[in-house]
């Protein structure tokens, strides 16, 4: 598949984005305070990283299939670390970094969604699709955490 220099231009933004997720990712695993905060912080980061290299395959001229996975926000039902009446300054940091990381998905979902009909090729379309949904994903993951531990 060749590329217009638009459709390289769209793909190397998106992968500025991906980039900056998987740092932030990174960054905030460490900052978390609760072990499951930051198994889902690198469990995310991960997932970052591959749509990071996907992008980069993109530019090679290779469209890798896509399977539209919505499993992980669905399936996700995380431990209760902190209580509704928990006040400590744990919970407010991991409050801050998990409210954060849902604005961030919103973002970059909303950047693929604005995107998607920037390319020609239908495969490429469904691609950027399937990407959306997974940054939908996260940010349902995101949001589930922060309501099991009464931070919503």
């Amino acid at each position: 598949m060749v590329l217009e220099q638009k459709e390289m231009d769209v793909i190397k933004e998106l992968q500025t984005q991906e980039k900056s997720c998987v740092e932030k990712y990174r960054r905030y695993k460490e900052q978390a305070c609760d072990m499951e905060l930051k198994n889902l912080f690198g469990k995310i980061e991960k997932l970052e990283q591959k749509h990071y290299d996907t992008l980069g395959k993109v530019l090679e001229g290779e469209v890798p299939e896509c399977n539209c996975n919505d499993d992980d926000g669905k399936n996700y039902e995380p431990p209760v670390t902190y209580t509704q009446a928990d006040n400590s300054e744990d919970k407010k940091t991991d409050c801050f970094l998990v409210t954060d990381c849902i604005g961030t998905e919103k973002m970059v979902s909303s950047e693929y969604n604005s995107k998607v009909f920037r390319f020609a090729n239908a495969a490429l379309r469904k691609l950027m699709a399937d990407i959306q949904i997974e940054e939908q994903n996260h940010a349902e993951m995101l949001y589930k955490y922060k309501t099991a531990n009464g931070m919503a």
